[in-house]
């Protein structure tokens, strides 16, 4: 039995193709881990959904950032990307975006000191702290008024965590933070502008897995969402987007036990 965690993929089908083929994937003892944004930029999201949704037991799958967007595309049509439109025309959209919208925000393997998340964790946040504030969001993502949430998700407020957030901003801070979070400023407030690399002209922003005395430096995140800083392979933190949608590669990671890295060259659809 392999577990392999595999990066963004946004669409590119044809690269998770030959990923899987390469890592001689066998559903029948195998497990993949997605890390989120299954879709979206690149050219073949509705087969990338299919496939990832045909795998059942054999694959786990966290939501990103263009998951939920493709969520909220259905109750807000103007902000459909044409690749979500295909998917919202398809005939079997409705059960796509039923199993999207009951796929986890974290998932967390004690036995493997492994959490999976698309984007990473605010620095206060410990791993069962997590895992407690991720499952509120997806109570609201799969309830009665999950249509609500969706249509007020698009915001970047609020940027600082407080326990005493409630409603729509408590779950949207939740959400931007595991789908979205990048850098932070010292005390923990998010920062959605910044996109590159850690650079001298961003201080005094830093990564979120940088923050002195992180409360989730206990346990191995495996993520995704930061294309431009490409694989970061170390032992609390292990990320994977690797920029296949931007024509480099598309990982996989065996994450059962050590590390053992497996990429294919993509074809540039940006």
């Amino acid at each position: 039995m392999a577990i392999f965690a595999i990066g963004d993929i946004q669409g590119c089908y044809d690269e998770l193709a030959r990923l899987i083929d390469k890592l001689k994937f066998d559903p029948a003892c195998d497990e993949l881990w997605f890390v989120g944004d299954l879709v979206n930029r690149g050219p073949r999201s509705l087969d990338v959904l299919r496939f990832v949704h045909s795998l059942e037991h054999s694959s786990t799958v966290v939501l990103g950032n263009h998951d939920l967007h493709l969520l909220a595309a259905r109750e807000l049509p103007d902000r459909a990307d044409k690749p979500l439109r295909k998917i919202l025309a398809a005939h079997d959209a409705d059960e796509l975006l039923h199993w999207l919208r009951h796929l986890p925000l974290v998932h967390y393997r004690p036995d493997l000191n492994t959490l999976m998340v698309h984007a990473g964790v605010h620095p206060s946040w410990d791993p069962l702290m997590t895992v407690s504030l991720a499952r509120e969001a997806e109570q609201i993502l799969r309830g009665k008024k999950y249509r609500k949430f969706l249509r007020a998700m698009y915001s970047d407020k609020p940027r600082r965590w407080s326990p005493d957030l409630t409603g729509t901003k408590r779950i949207r801070f939740i959400i931007n933070c595991l789908t979205r979070i990048r850098f932070c400023h010292p005390k923990g407030k998010l920062d959605f502008i910044q996109k590159g690399p850690p650079k001298k002209d961003v201080k005094p922003l830093m990564p979120w897995f940088d923050f002195p005395n992180r409360a989730s430096q206990s346990v191995r995140i495996v993520c995704g969402h930061w294309s431009s800083l490409g694989l970061i392979n170390k032992p609390e933190i292990l990320m994977i987007d690797t920029g296949c949608v931007w024509g480099r590669e598309l990982t996989a990671a065996r994450i059962d036990g050590p590390i053992k890295i497996v990429s294919v060259n993509a074809k540039k659809t940006k």
